[in-house]
């Protein structure tokens, strides 16, 4: 059970460092080939929504970057058992529609197996950037 969520946590390690890098052939092999990524979000926030696969995951992450500019993105704390490893951070970005400022916290619950995430879950207050992102 250690050994699995060293290598859960390590793996997670490794896309939060690609993602920072914006490297995303890095951040594509840790994921498995059938990965799910969900923004669990509204409608009319420019990236919610299930993409699937590697590129699912770079097509999530590109949409992000399309629709606003990362001001600064933080970890604050990681915790990890067995295969599960939930991140808990906060970002500032300023979208660039209408300039908005989004500042909020997240959470990000990713699964591992077979030393590759498989899904990632993340929360965050959508009501609130949905109403920065239609003004």
């Amino acid at each position: 059970m250690v050994q699995e969520t060293t290598k859960a946590l390590k793996v997670v390690q490794e896309m939060l460092t690609a993602f920072g890098k914006g490297d995303m052939e890095a951040l594509k092999q840790t994921l498995s080939d059938d990965a799910i990524w969900v923004y669990h979000g509204t409608d009319g926030i420019p990236y919610n929504g299930t993409y699937q696969g590697k590129g699912g995951a770079v097509k999530f992450i590109m949409n992000i970057m399309a629709n606003v500019e990362v001001l600064d993105f933080q970890v604050a704390k990681i915790v990890a058992d067995q295969n599960t490893v939930i991140v808990l951070g906060s970002e500032k970005q300023k979208i660039k529609s209408n300039s908005e400022v989004l500042e909020q916290k997240w959470v990000q619950v990713y699964t591992v197996e077979n030393d590759l995430i498989t899904r990632l879950d993340e929360f965050a207050n959508t009501a609130f950037s949905l109403q920065l992102f239609q003004k």
